[in-house]
This record gives structure tokens, C-alpha cells and sequence, in this order.
């Protein structure tokens, strides 16, 4: 009887080990009932989300903030620049700036007047862009007297440069056939030569000044100013100029009684005497004061190229 209770007790301990087994060796969720697993809940488990390969920024912070530093950088410049443009210091006439051909005469013509024409040619886009803008800029109503006067001055001396350019080396102008008369140049929607400039526009003016501003690009001639005639310093300069030529002994040989003159004198007399002779025209520039009845010749013109 004993020994029967320890047979079961022993067969008891090998059914549970046996049933405990198997319920460790069932897979997940194996175990449940058919209504648990109907009403248990549905586990979803987070996966990691790609971004679409259209939505990555290529372009890294740092290199974002260096290109707005560029474009502000770049923005300051052109504000800098422009209102160095507006500068009115910048813009010496009203009418119209002067300055680059101010520059090239500064550039290639000493103070005595002699002209470095290779350098002139060497520095032919310059010179180019301003012959330019004299084109697209003649003068209208609204220009003072002042700014008209400078305009045409330096058209005159610019265009004289380029002709001689355009026939470059050469000894002399004349070497060019009727260089005055040549219609080789355009302002606005009309030709000119420089006779037209001088004789239908400049002399007309009633300022008889002006020969000794124009050059004609001979020894003889005016010396080239080695600056541009602008609104503000066109009276003053040619006043000086007037002056200097005059009181040139090589051009002009003045004493009280006699007076051996440029042909200047001959060839323009009349602008000469608007507000009474000859002798009274030069004696309001002269040093030397000269007589009314003073004896007058006329000087050998040079026309050997003023380099």
C-alpha cells in the first residue's frame, strides 16, 4: 500500500514537469483562446521613417549662412558704388561729365601742350567711350551757356586727337587731305567737321576766346590744355589761356611800337575787333602796352605735329 502511494506520487511530478514544458516551448500568442485573440489589441510596432530623397537639403547650415553673408556683402557694394556715382564731386559739370576726357588730357599732354599721341593710342578705348558719349549727349535748351561752350570746346579738341590718330604717324595735319572740311564724325543724328564746330558754332558764340582754347594740333597753334573745359572752369581757363598766348613770345614778339603776331590774328581778325581794334583786343592781355598806330606782321605759321 505504501509503496502504490509513492508509484502515483512519483507519476503526479511527471505529468506537471511534462505540462509545464510544453508551455514554455508554445510560440507567442499560441496559448490564447480563440475570443482573446479576437478582442486582444493590435501591437504595432514603430518602424523608422525615411524622408523622400527630394526632401534632403543638400546644402549644409554653415554653407547656407556663408551664401546670405555674400549676398548682403555684395548688396553693400553696389549701394557703395552708386553713391560714389552720385557723388557730385565725382560729377564736375551738370550738364554733362567731363571727367574722362579730363583724365586722358592728363594723362598724355604735359603742361606746355606737347601730346603723347602713342599713349593716346595706346589708351584708345578710353578715348573711344568718351568720343561716345559726346554723341549721345549734345546739348539741348536747358544747358546753360556755360556747359554749351565746354561741350563744344572739348568736341573740337577730342575729335582733332582722333583724327590725328586715325592717320597716325604723320608729321603734320596737312599731311591729311582737307582734314577741317573731313565729315568724319557724328553727334547726335548730324556729321560735322571740325570747321562746322569752329566756324557755325563756336565763333557764333561771340566769344572770340575760343581760338586759344581749340588746337589744331600744330606747333604754331594754341597750346592743348591739359585739362577739360568744363561749365565751372571754361571763362577762367580760357581767360588764362588768352593771356599765356598772347604774352608767348614764341608765338607773338610785342613791343610798343611794333608787333609781329600769329596769323591767328589775320585769319580771325574779325572776331578780334567786336568791341573795337586789333591793338585794343590784345592790349587788354598784353604786358607790354602797345601804341594805336603800332606797326603789325604777321609770324610763319608751323604746322609740324605738336608732339
Amino acid at each position: 500500500m505504501k509503496n502504490l502511494f509513492f508509484i502515483v506520487l512519483i507519476c503526479f511530478f511527471v505529468a506537471c514537469g511534462g505540462s509545464k514544458k510544453a508551455i514554455q516551448n508554445t510560440t507567442p500568442g499560441e496559448h490564447t483562446t480563440a475570443e482573446e485573440k479576437i478582442n486582444s489589441p493590435k501591437i504595432i510596432v514603430p518602424v523608422e521613417e525615411k524622408a523622400p530623397d527630394t526632401a534632403i537639403e543638400k546644402v549644409e547650415p554653415e554653407e547656407e549662412e556663408e551664401e546670405e553673408e555674400e549676398v548682403e556683402e555684395a548688396a553693400q557694394q553696389q549701394k557703395e558704388t552708386t553713391t560714389i556715382k552720385e557723388d557730385p564731386k565725382v560729377n564736375i559739370v551738370k550738364a554733362f561729365n567731363h571727367q574722362p576726357w579730363n583724365d586722358l588730357l592728363q594723362k598724355h599732354v604735359s603742361a606746355n601742350g606737347i601730346v603723347n599721341y602713342i599713349g593716346f593710342k595706346q589708351d584708345h578705348l578710353a578715348l573711344k567711350s568718351y568720343l561716345a558719349a559726346l554723341r549721345k549727349n549734345i546739348p539741348t535748351k536747358s544747358w546753360s551757356k556755360s556747359d554749351t561752350l565746354a561741350y563744344w570746346m572739348n568736341v573740337y579738341n577730342a575729335f582733332t586727337i582722333k583724327l590725328i590718330l586715325d592717320n597716325y604717324p604723320l608729321k603734320s595735319i596737312k599731311d591729311i587731305k582737307n582734314p577741317w572740311d573731313l565729315r568724319f564724325f557724328k553727334l547726335g543724328n548730324k556729321w560735322y567737321t571740325l570747321n562746322d564746330v569752329e566756324h557755325r558754332i563756336l565763333r557764333k558764340m561771340g566769344n572770340p576766346r575760343i581760338h586759344f582754347g581749340i588746337n589744331c594740333a600744330s606747333i604754331s597753334c594754341p597750346r592743348l590744355l591739359n585739362k577739360a573745359f568744363t561749365a565751372q572752369n571754361v571763362d577762367r581757363e580760357l581767360e588764362k589761356l588768352t593771356i599765356d598766348f598772347i604774352n608767348d613770345t614764341k608765338q607773338n614778339t610785342i613791343t610798343s611800337n611794333s608787333v609781329q603776331l600769329s596769323k591767328i590774328f589775320t585769319w580771325f581778325a574779325k572776331d578780334f575787333k567786336t568791341e573795337g581794334s586789333l591793338i585794343h583786343f590784345l592790349n587788354k592781355y598784353s604786358k607790354i602796352t602797345i601804341n594805336t598806330n603800332a606797326k603789325k606782321s604777321f609770324k610763319k605759321y608751323n604746322w609740324s605735329l605738336n608732339e
